[in-house]
This record gives structure tokens, sequence and C-alpha cells, in this order.
């Protein structure tokens, strides 16, 4: 036990001198360690620390809860020490992008960085230390030495020191859990391109494959390999673009004379490969942006090869009858890639949306803000903004299956577009709005069907609009009964017709109408008492033969009456009787 405070003594003095050491470094580059304007990560904002909460946890964490103030002493300290050097160097790093001085200071900090983490493994050797923080030490004392020898350009001694950084790592994962093994197998795939690289380097021909594969599955390495890496595969790709001297598109070969879009030519299918294969939503937003910013480089070389030849080019055109220039054609090509690969990204996008949408309605999460339909409407505004760009490029005017796949596809993306922006009617209750909208999707969504005929391989790549008429016409019962068990608001749901005419339901049956009445206690099902109504009366005979009989006269007989009649009824008057 002596012996061994007696060697952690020892530890100390060593930090100690590795402090003044750092102070004296720290004067001689006063400049360099203490900038007085912002940090490059900082970006001029105020910097926060939770002292007390951090020194509290760190204690409770690393001995101080048994009374074991020399493991916090040594352990932790030589760690942070390390990792207060790496950081450094990493951000060095960063900034000799722009000034190629600050190298040196970056491999000063490694070195460093690798003196604190020798130290730390040597005070693990310790007999009260476990087997796996000695492990661990070492695996981390390799890790630090095979980044200094990555960038001193040593690539056999960084192999060996990332190869024992592997290998101890892949050891410590097999030996415990699942969830604790995450960690250790996430250092593997950070070194295991370095690894790669350094073979290369070192005469391995083979790994510059799985290099490539590495970076597009992962869409951009990051760390020490990333510009290394990135400029190795422009390279090679710079090789094989020496072989190639024309492309062919939609029947005409144009010849390609321009470095850079050869490079890109060349390394577009593997990039759309890699766009097909990405593991998540986030890696294959980074490739997407990739290629359209080297399709976008490929562009503007294009284009300025475009302005010395423009009158050359406006004279050809007079005299082939309209038929573009090769290298009007060629850039019409690159932009049609630009256009179609933007497509596919917001397809993507929209893809994720409608899926987090979905979720979103299912589960009902409060919390950060969540998508809303609106947020696809603007994606397929995009989308339908260039395909209308795609049906202007030159060259392509005339091409009717071109202008057809266009016009089918410009179809599908409305029917989508027309679909959320009901959705969003529907979110503020406006039924009778949703409801014209959905009989406009099925509008589209039935065009796109009829017109498909031959164009039906080009149009595999786009949503389905059977699927889309599927959810439509399930959409429409749900917004009918939603619309009807909504009674909150009757300045939303009542329609003018139901003001108007007032129709029980027993006159409606085959119109939909909304009424929110009929959930409530004054329900209107039919009139009563009910209303008269016109029914067939019993039949009236007329004698129609009076018309045409003669009677004989009566002349005698009325006189005679006339005289009696007079009597009789001044008879009458008086009470007599005859």
């Amino acid at each position: 036990m002596a012996a061994e405070r007696q060697g952690g003594g020892g530890g100390g003095r060593g930090a100690g001198a590795e402090e003044n050491k750092d102070h004296k470094d720290g004067k001689d580059n006063k400049e360099n360690e203490r900038p007085a304007g912002p940090q490059p990560g900082g970006l001029g904002d105020s910097l926060g620390l939770e002292i007390l909460q951090i020194v509290k946890e760190s204690q409770q964490q690393h001995g101080l809860r048994h009374g074991d103030f020399q493991r916090y002493r040594y352990l932790l300290l030589i760690l942070m020490d390390a990792e207060r050097a790496w950081s450094y160097a990493m951000q060095l790093k960063q900034e000799a992008n722009t000034e190629p001085r600050k190298r040196f200071h970056l491999l000063s900090r490694l070195r460093k960085a690798v003196k604190h983490a020798e130290e730390l493994e040597r005070l693990c050797e310790s007999n009260r230390v476990d087997a796996k923080t000695k492990l661990e030490a070492q695996a981390y004392m390799a890790y630090l030495t095979g980044m200094l020898r990555f960038e001193h350009q040593e690539w056999k001694a960084a192999m060996e020191a990332f190869n024992k950084c592997k290998t101890i790592y892949e050891k410590l994962a097999n030996a415990f859990t699942e969830e604790q093994a995450v960690l250790y197998n996430q250092r593997v795939e950070e070194i295991s391109p370095n690894i790669r690289y350094c073979a290369y380097n070192i005469g391995d021909q083979s790994a510059m494959n799985e290099l490539m594969q590495m970076r597009l599955r992962s869409g951009g390495t990051e760390g020490l390999l990333a510009e290394k890496l990135e400029a190795l595969i422009t390279q090679t790709r710079a090789k094989q673009a020496a072989t190639m001297s024309e492309v062919e598109w939609r029947g005409r070969t144009v010849p390609v004379k321009i470095d850079k879009v050869r490079i890109f030519l060349l390394g577009l299918a593997d990039n759309e490969a890699a766009i097909a294969q990405a593991e998540n939503e986030e890696t294959k937003e980074r490739l997407f942006e990739s290629l359209l910013s080297e399709c976008r480089d490929a562009i503007q070389a294009v284009r300025e090869e475009l302005k010395p030849d423009q009158k050359q080019r406006e004279h050809s055109l007079e005299n082939d009858s309209g038929k573009v220039s090769n290298i009007q054609y060629l850039h019409s090509y690159l932009t049609y890639i630009k256009l179609s690969t933007a497509i596919k990204r917001n397809e993507s996008m929209a893809k994720s949306l409608q899926k987090a949408l979905l979720q979103q309605q299912r589960s009902d999460e409060d919390g950060k803000r969540s998508p809303r339909p609106q947020d696809l409407i603007r994606l397929y505004d995009i989308i339908l903004q260039n395909l209308v760009e795609l049906t202007q490029l030159p060259g392509l005017e005339e091409d009717k299956n071109f202008q057809k796949e266009t016009g089918l596809k410009t179809l599908v993306y409305k029917a989508y577009r027309c679909f959320f922006i009901a959705q969003s009617y529907v979110l503020v209750k406006k039924w009778s709005e949703a409801l014209v909208l959905y009989e406009r999707v099925l509008k589209y969504a039935r065009e796109v069907q009829s017109g498909a005929g031959a164009h039906r391989n080009s149009l595999k790549e786009l949503p389905d609009v059977q699927d889309l008429i599927t959810q439509v016409n399930a959409e429409k019962y749900s917004l009918q009964a939603a619309a009807i068990l909504d009674a909150n608001d009757p300045h939303e749901t009542e329609s003018p017709s139901q003001v108007k005419d007032g129709k029980p339901l027993s006159e409606r049956f085959e119109t939909f109408c909304l009424d929110p009445s009929l959930v409530s206690k004054q329900v209107s099902l039919v009139h009563f008492p009910p209303g008269f109504q016109p029914i067939p009366c019993k039949p009236l005979f007329f004698d129609l033969a009076l018309n045409h009989v003669a009677f004989p006269p009566l002349e005698d007989k009325v006189e005679q009456k006339a005289k009696s009649g007079l009597t009789g009824y001044i008879k009458g008057i008086f009470g007599f009787k005859s």
C-alpha cells in the first residue's frame, strides 16, 4: 500500500510538472490558447458551466462516495487533461484549413494528449483498478496514438495502433450486455475507415473500394479521415475520367470535354446507389446535399464554357433548324439531373413527414413542433416548380414522350398536393372545402390512370395513385362522419342548403348534407303533423242528353199555376188551408 501511494505521489508530481509546462506553453502561445475574440464554436455566444453540479456528480461517480480520494484525484484528472488537449487539437484542425501554420500547434496538442493517455494507462496498472478500466485505458491510449501517427502520415504505425484499439473494444463489446456494447461498437465503426485508409496508403489497393462504400453509406466521414478521403476519391475518379469522352441521353450522344463534368458523371451511379441504400433519413439527406452540390459545380463549369461560345451557338441554332449545340444539350442534361435529384430529395422528405404526421395522429404527443400538412404542401409546391422547369429545358421542347411523362408526373404530385390541402382544411373543420378537394384528388388520380398507357415504366418510382384513391375514399367517409358529429360550431358546419329549405332527413336520403341538429334534441326527421295531400274524390256523373231533349209546350198549365199560385200564397200568409 505504501509503494502504491508512493507511485500515486510520483504521478501527482508528474501531473504537476505537466501543469507547469502547460503554464509555460500558455505564456509562449498566449494568443493561440486564449484569443480575445469569439471562438469558432461559440459564434460569439456566452458560455455557461454548472460548476457545482458537475463537481458533485463527478465526486459521487469517481470514488468520493466511498472516501477514495486517490481515484478521484489521479484517474479522472489525467483523463480530463488528455481530453482537453485532444479537443484543442480538433479545434486547431478545423482552423488549419484556412491557417496552415496552426498545424504545428495541432501536432503539439496531440502529442500532449498522448502523453496524458500514457500516464493514465500507467496509473491503471495498479492492483486496485479493475480489468475493464485497464482495458479501456489501453484502448484509449492506442486510439490517441493512432490519431497522432495518422497526422504524421506514419501509416503502418497508425494502423497498428488503430487495430489494437479496435481489438480491445471488440472484446469489451462481446463481454458485456447489448446495451453496454453499443458504445464500443460505435467506436469500432469510427476507426474502421481510418484502418482501411492506412492500408490503402501502405499498398492495399482493395481498400479503396471499401473506403468508398463506407463513405457513401455514412453520407461522408467525419474526423481525421474526412478531407483525406474526399481528396483520394476525387483523385481516383479523375484517373477514370481520362477514359470518358461522351455521354448518351434520350437518344443523343454528346462529347464531354470538361474534367469536372466527367468526374461528376462517373460518380453519379455510385451516389445514387448509396442514396438508395442509406440506413436512415439523416444519412440520405446528407448524400442528397452532396450530390446536388457536385451537380451545381458541374453545371457552373459548363456555364462558363457556354459564355464565350454564345454567338457561335446562336448561329448554329439557325443553321440546324432549332437543334441546340452539344454544350447546350450537356447543360440541359446536367440541369435535368439536378432537378430530378431535387425532386427525389423533396419526395423523400415528404415521405418522412407523412410518417411523422401519421405517428402524431396516433399518439397525440405534445412537446416540440410537430409536422403539419402545410409542410407537405410546401414541398409539393417546390416539386411542381421543378417539373415546370424540366419542361422548359432547351433541346426537349419537341420531345413528346418527355413532355407526356412530365405531364403525368405533374398530375401525380398535384393530386398529392391537393390531398394535403384538403387535410389542412379538415384540421380547421371546413368540411365542404375539404370534400371538394378530395373530389379534385380523385379527378387527378383517374387522369393519371387513364393516361399512363405506355409510360407506366417511367411512373414506377412515383407514389402509387391507386393507394391515394383508396385513402381518399376512406377519408371522405371519415370526413362525413366527423362533420355530422361536430355540432360545436354551427357557423362552420351548416350548409347553405340547410339554411334555405330546412328539409327533414326523410326527404334527403340521397344527398349528403351537414346537419348538426341530427345529434341534438331538435332533430328534424319528418314533417309532423303531416301536411294535407290531394287524394282522388268520388266521380261525378253529368246528364249530357238534357241539352238535346225537346219538351212539349206547357203555356196553359203555366198560366193556371200562376193564378192559383198567387191565391195560395195569400192563403198561406194568413194561415188558411185549402
